[in-house]
């Protein structure tokens, strides 16, 4: 096969499959940085790895230990810092591709008629599974073997930075990005929500999934200046029109975005709201450990409607008959609890505490106008995205709440259809693939919250129904461990703490070499692609700018029309 031009940087002196690769350099370590994609190329083979450290060394100490310059004439010096001095780099080796002999030998010839005749395998990328001989060539990878590896400028392939060295375009597979849930992580004010505002528009446009956003802060329906100052950037309603809707929590002025009334209004029945709603809100509303059976007792009485019985008993004294006996007047709360042998005191905090904190929430209404979660869902299921605002719905309660109640009803929705497809033996149709976007997802996916809300499910076993989650977090260290475990791609910027790095790298090779590569990150501008699902091999990035310049490109690369039976292929499904 015909060599590309490449820088060569050095050769191989030493590693192995268990440690990484050693690499003297015959250039100056200056022109090197850490996380630089290099090649090794040695006969029919060719490895990819990134390197990771960069250190000095010399054949005695003593010539590393004392200067040469001024004690030799300087031809006598340049001589010895060159065969006395040098450096080395380390390789994390993470691929090999079979590139076969030589064009036009007929050792080529053989190999592709075993290739032809199906008696060999088509050349593909693999693991590292053996190693290249002592002094095999090293060099900076060119441009199209980052395309051999990241994808070229097709389909669903979508740019998400530049090589740090040479600015070679990386790209991650968009569709195969959504087949498992994936995370975008960075330290506060390092530029997370505007790589996420990169990456939704990447989906939008080149992808046939929908997108539900919570969108906490109100940072991606329309223009957003950053609290910390700087230039105001656009939104995604403002760019991609009709393929995105605004929902506002609540009705009328409540429910404005930045003043523009949205394109949905989401109020939340009574009856839609669970026992489990409740349950995940205990540390918000500061619950007793007896509250799930007090709800528990409610739901046995009242069904469905328990919320709003609940709210409509009151608080009344004893009364007494006729004959002198005491009892509770109907519609009393303490009647209630006697009756269901619940703790009277218990009944009467859970009541104050719905009553002050959720069912005066001006988007909890007993009867709303318009069905606005079935909208949702409708939009969702069309192809349409939706950015859920939440107003002035800020608090963590409103997040916890809402998210919850609206993700439960999608998991029914996606589960019912797929399932339905899968009972008419695949005659129906498939539910659209679904990603959801979910900020501060440490709130709804810690340790103690994980299991009562719907995420963790979503994010465990909701992809075999085209259903799963992009989390945006600054403190991954908080999201429960198994959450994490499930996370095909992660996209992580600067951290400075070392439980996030250790947990952005949990399950990854070659973790310990990353760690240092993640801490030393150019905040704001430089992010970390991770596998092991999205990403074929770990590479530090240059991550791309969110501006004027982005959106014209995102415009001049329309999306071809094509049918749902190459729409599941390309989803892997």
């Amino acid at each position: 096969m015909a060599e590309v031009q490449r820088t060569k940087i050095g050769y191989l002196v030493g590693g192995g499959l268990k440690e990484n690769f050693r690499v003297r350099l015959i250039v100056s370590p200056q022109e090197m940085q850490e996380g630089a994609f290099v090649v090794i190329s040695s006969g029919d083979w060719r490895y990819y790895g990134i390197v990771t450290d960069i250190q000095l060394g010399a054949t005695d100490p003593r010539f590393a230990d004392e200067q040469m310059d001024g004690r030799f004439p300087a031809h006598i010096s340049n001589a010895l810092h060159g065969q006395t001095l040098f450096a080395n780099l380390e390789v994390l080796p993470n691929l090999m591709l079979e590139i076969g002999p030589d064009d036009g030998t007929p050792e080529r010839k053989q190999w592709q008629g075993k290739i032809d005749a199906g008696l060999k395998d088509q050349p593909h990328v693999l693991p590292v599974k053996n190693v290249p001989p002592h002094h095999a060539a090293v060099y900076l990878a060119a441009e199209g073997d980052i395309a051999e590896i990241f994808g070229k400028d097709e389909k669903s392939f979508f740019e998400i930075g530049k090589t740090r060295e040479q600015h070679h375009p990386v790209r991650i597979d968009l569709n195969k990005f959504v087949q498992r849930s994936s995370g975008i992580f960075g330290a506060t004010g390092t530029g997370k929500s505007f790589l996420t505002r990169v990456v939704l528009a990447g989906l939008i446009n080149k992808t046939d999934v929908s997108l539900l956003v919570f969108d906490m802060h109100n940072e991606y329906g329309y223009t957003f200046t950053p609290p910390e100052g700087g230039v105001a950037v656009p939104g995604l309603k403002e760019k991609m029109g009709s393929k995105v809707k605004i929902v506002g929590l609540g009705r009328g002025k409540d429910a404005m975005y930045q003043g523009v009334t949205p394109d949905i209004n989401l109020e939340i029945s009574m009856k839609d709201i669970h026992t489990g709603d409740i349950e995940i809100l205990a540390h918000e509303l500061n619950l007793r450990e007896t509250t799930a059976t007090t709800l528990a007792a409610l739901f046995g009485k009242f069904g469905e409607n328990w919320f709003r019985e609940f709210m409509k008993l009151e608080p009344m004294p004893r009364q007494k008959d006729e004959d002198g006996n005491s009892y509770y007047p109907d519609g009393s709360l303490e009647g209630w609890a006697e009756s269901a042998g619940i703790h009277i005191e218990a009944a009467k905090g859970l009541h104050t505490r719905l009553s002050k904190r959720v069912k005066n929430l001006s988007y909890i209404v007993e009867n709303p106008v318009s069905d606005g979660v079935s909208q949702i869902v409708d939009s969702l299921q069309h192809g349409r995205s939706v950015i859920l605002s939440f107003g002035t719905h800020d608090n963590d309660l409103d997040y916890l709440l809402v998210s919850n109640i609206l993700t439960r009803r999608i998991r029914e929705v996606w589960e019912a259809k797929t399932n339905e497809f899968h009972r008419t033996k695949n005659t129906g149709a498939l539910p659209r693939p679904l990603v959801i976007v979910i900020e501060e997802a440490h709130k709804l996916l810690n340790r103690e919250m994980a299991s009562q809300t719907t995420f963790s499910t979503i994010a465990r076993e909701l992809r075999k129904y085209y259903v799963t989650l992009l989390i945006i977090d600054q403190r991954p260290s908080q999201i429960y461990d198994e959450v994490m475990s499930q996370l095909g791609t992660r996209i992580s910027g600067w951290l400075g703490d070392d439980d996030d790095i250790q947990s952005v790298l949990t399950g990854l090779a070659g973790r310990d070499a990353l760690k240092g590569m993640l801490a030393r990150l150019q905040s704001g501008r430089e992010v970390l692609l991770l596998g092991p699902w999205g990403v074929s091999m770990p590479i530090p990035v240059e991550s791309r700018r969110y501006n004027e310049e982005f959106w014209k490109e995102i415009n001049a690369d329309k999306k071809p029309k094509r049918s749902e039976q190459d729409i599941m292929k390309e989803l892997g499904h």
